[in-house]
Parts: structure tokens; C-alpha cells; sequence
């Protein structure tokens, strides 16, 4: 025999709204959508648990809501990066350091896309580039956007 789910869980409220034990609607037991948030950490959930397929899917369904997620871009570059995906990771790394040029942790993590697709040149430039915003004096007009 099966075992059954427990009583308050979402699959048993699933259950019991699809056999019609309720009058009351199936919008009040379960949201049909998720907040970016809440799509974000299970996304984090699924990375952190090894299923990377699910964590990329949610980390692209992130950036179909919100286009401008800075960690929503650099997550899913990390998660392709971690599936062999080295040239979506690229992509998606481009657009992290697009929306904040002057994140260090995003300029390394491009570079080390770029390492893992072979690409040592655009490697090495990447992360040259990190290196030169480390040295700028932490009141600078370029290190206030992005960190």
C-alpha cells in the first residue's frame, strides 16, 4: 500500500479539492503562482540538493519575470556552468555583469565560464577586470553602482 501524504500537506489538499471534499475553492489551499521570491529559493533548493535541471528552469522562469534580476542571471549562469551548459553560462554571465559592471563576484564568475568553455583569453580579460575594480578607492562614482 501506498503511503499516504499527511493531512495538511499540498499534495493531500490537492487531493482532496480534485475528489470534491470541500466547497471551498482551490485558490484559498494553493497559489497558483509564486512570487519571484519564492521561485528564487526553491531554485536554490533544487541547486542545493543536486537537481540542476529544475534549479536552471526556475532560475530562467526568474528572469522571464523580472528581466533586470541581477542574482536571478548570475544563479543561472552557476547552475549551467555546474550542468557542462558553458556557453549559456556565458551568455547568462554577460548579462549579470551588463546589469551591474562593477561586481567583482560577477566579473569572476564570467571568467570562469569562459575557463571552463576554453576560452582562456576572455578569461583572463574578465577577470583582469575584477582585479581592476578591486583597486579603485572605495568612494569612487564607479564603485557605487552594482556592490
Amino acid at each position: 500500500m501506498a503511503a499516504r501524504p499527511a493531512a495538511g500537506s499540498r499534495r493531500a489538499i490537492c487531493q482532496r479539492l480534485i475528489a470534491g471534499a470541500g466547497a471551498v475553492s482551490a485558490a484559498r489551499f494553493v497559489r497558483m503562482e509564486q512570487t519571484l521570491d519564492e521561485i528564487f529559493d526553491d531554485a536554490n533548493g533544487d541547486l542545493a540538493i543536486g537537481d540542476l535541471e529544475s534549479a536552471a528552469k526556475k532560475y530562467r522562469r526568474c528572469i522571464e519575470i523580472a528581466p533586470d534580476f541581477f542574482d536571478g542571471w548570475h544563479a543561472l549562469g552557476m547552475a549551467l556552468m555546474k550542468l557542462g551548459r558553458f556557453e549559456e553560462a556565458i551568455e547568462a554571465g554577460k548579462k549579470a555583469v551588463d546589469l551591474r559592471p562593477n561586481d567583482q563576484i560577477a566579473w569572476t564568475s564570467l571568467s570562469l565560464f569562459y575557463n571552463r568553455a576554453g576560452n582562456i583569453k576572455e578569461a583572463e580579460a574578465a577577470a583582469a577586470t575584477r582585479s581592476s575594480l578591486a583597486y579603485r578607492p572605495s568612494g569612487s562614482s564607479a564603485n557605487r553602482q552594482g556592490c
